[in-house]
């Protein structure tokens, strides 16, 4: 009996410039497992060509662009089609322009000088827990962590079982049946937390749990 290929992950790409779009989208395909859906060169592209009946599972988003740029993209896809993941993919390593995508709801932050294996482990990382930050990305979020003035904040019961399960790389798609809540409960006990913690994204939730004790590293 013939055993069946599993289907490829399907990866957009967006960026404005063509030769590297070209040599990501030759990376990408040599990746076991993905295969480049459809390029485009900025967001207004990419919305034009997406089909919702056929959705990426992962965006590689770049954030200079003219017409539409990655902040905007970004934001229009957490609007549209929140399950989509993000990974932004930029020479951007500033404060202050890596805060903002995350802000923007971006899943992952890779640099254009990374390493091909970076980008392997960052798309694979999408897939199993939902995000992924390089190092460099990590240390951005704790300086904005210590920098954030924190007055004593009240966590709920549910809130702190939510932020261990974070902290044990749980995917927020299954934690409805660990918490015994519903998906939509998961969804408003993540935004509760962001706002309440001043946090961005996954990773700033796991730096403030370990910080203020409620998850132990062993």
């Amino acid at each position: 009996m013939m055993m069946l290929s599993p289907t490829p992950t399907k990866v957009a790409l967006v960026d404005d410039h063509k030769l590297f779009r070209k040599g990501l989208q030759e990376l990408i395909n040599g990746f076991s497992g993905y295969t480049v859906w459809l390029e485009a060169e900025n967001g207004k592209d990419f919305i034009r060509k997406l089909l919702p009946e056929s959705l990426p599972a992962i965006v590689v988003l770049d954030i200079s662009m003219p017409v539409m740029d990655g902040f905007e993209t970004a934001r229009w896809l957490q609007e549209h089609y929140p399950e989509v993941r993000i990974l932004a993919l930029s020479m951007s390593k500033d404060d202050e322009t890596v805060l903002r995508m995350l802000k923007c709801g971006v899943d992952g932050y890779v640099l254009k000088n990374a390493d091909p294996s970076e980008l392997r482990m960052a798309l694979e990382a999408l897939e199993s827990n939902g995000s992924y930050y390089a190092s460099s990305v990590g240390e951005i979020l704790k300086r904005d962590l210590k920098g954030t003035h924190q007055t004593e904040v009240e966590l709920t019961p549910r809130e702190m079982d939510f932020l261990k399960l974070v902290c044990q790389e749980l995917p927020y798609k299954s934690m409805a049946p660990v918490l015994n809540i519903s998906d939509r409960a998961v969804e408003a006990t993540r935004e509760s937390l962001f706002r309440k913690l001043g946090a961005v994204s996954k990773v700033g939730l796991v730096l403030y749990a370990i910080k203020h004790g409620i998850y132990k590293v062993e």
